[in-house]
């Protein structure tokens, strides 16, 4: 208690005490409070990194895409397929049995459809 007192007293008879009081006030405001925060800083890197995998999913969706419409543009045999697959149309000559799993349509992007020739 004694060395808590010292201290206080060393203080109290500096010569520039207002200004360490005021930068050290300053330091503290910039640091925990408003937008420029160090508190605001880390929650925008973390949205930062958020944005980012979600940019890396909708990239890598826009190239299967672009990947299934230049195989349809340039395959005839493409397009026969999507329509028996998603439409399940046939040829005049052909049956088609629907086998259903009960879990929900299957869609060509989950990879778990079978084709019908």
């Amino acid at each position: 208690m004694k060395k808590v007192k010292e201290m206080l007293m060393r203080f109290g008879r500096m010569k520039y005490k207002k200004y360490i009081i005021v930068i050290t006030l300053g330091v503290l405001l910039i640091g925990f409070v408003g937008e420029d925060s160090i508190r605001a800083h880390l929650s925008h890197q973390q949205r930062i990194a958020e944005l980012e995998e979600e940019k890396e999913f909708y990239e890598s969706e826009c190239a299967y895409d672009l990947s299934q419409i230049h195989e349809l543009q340039h395959n005839p045999r493409a397009v026969e397929r999507i329509a028996r697959e998603r439409y399940f149309m046939k040829m005049d000559d052909e049956d088609v049995f629907i086998l259903s799993d009960d879990e929900g349509v299957t869609t060509p992007k989950s990879k778990a459809y079978a084709t019908v020739e």
